[in-house]
């Protein structure tokens, strides 16, 4: 802790805190700390109770994966309000943990939309690597309704799973391409150069691009 408090940079803290990550701890400095350090699980659930958000982000980097119970990461998730935690913990543990179907299940329909979000990232995995017995148009379904005036957290969550399905799944596409013309979510989000806009027909146009 006393490391972390070290690498505090006010001028980063600033920066972070205006998209809601409440530390300025240079994130190459924690992977190198994490690196040195290995996987630690103890170290790691100790890490994660001192509450400091660069510490539950090094916390993530020294975990094992399949160490965590399924209850453990579903009070880690509601624990994990900053969005750089929340977004670790579902790709660098919740993901490759053997609960992630399970979670993904429960956290879907969440009446929290940050803790909906996760289920839609965990989705919107599926989508990409095991889509069967999802039912993606019944998904589409969803995103229609309810993606135009969804939390901006649970939007933009969503707008990744209808992007992936119109990346992934040809037969889809025109349906998915036209949703994301209607609502125009993330229409005008501001998008540096060489980097791909996260609005869904701009996404998938570049991606099934690429792919071709």
């Amino acid at each position: 802790m006393a490391e972390l408090a070290a690498l505090d940079d006010p001028r980063m803290r600033a920066v972070n805190e205006r998209h809601g990550d409440d530390h300025g701890v240079n994130l190459s400095a924690l992977r190198a700390i994490a690196k040195r350090l290995k996987a630690q699980p103890e170290l790691a659930r100790a890490l994660w109770q001192t509450n400091d958000t660069a510490a539950r982000l090094l916390a993530i980097l020294v975990s094992r994966p399949n160490t965590f119970e399924r209850g453990e990461l579903d009070a880690m998730l509601r624990e994990a309000r900053a969005p750089k935690v929340h977004d670790w913990l579902v790709n660098y543990i919740v993901k490759k943990s053997p609960h992630a179907e399970e979670l993904r299940l429960a956290w879907f329909a969440d009446s929290d939309p940050v803790v909906a979000s996760a289920g839609w990232a965990l989705t919107s995995e599926r989508v990409v690597k095991k889509s069967d017995g999802l039912d993606l148009p019944g998904l589409l379904d969803t995103i229609e309704a309810e993606m135009k005036d969804a939390p901006e957290r649970l939007q933009w969550a969503m707008n990744t799973c209808l992007a992936q399905i119109g990346i992934e799944h040809p037969d889809l596409r025109d349906r998915a391409i036209g949703i994301g013309e209607r609502l125009e979510v993330l229409k005008d989000y501001p998008t540096p150069p060489n980097c791909t806009s996260p609005y869904a027909p701009t996404w998938i146009a570049e991606m099934v691009r690429r792919k071709g």
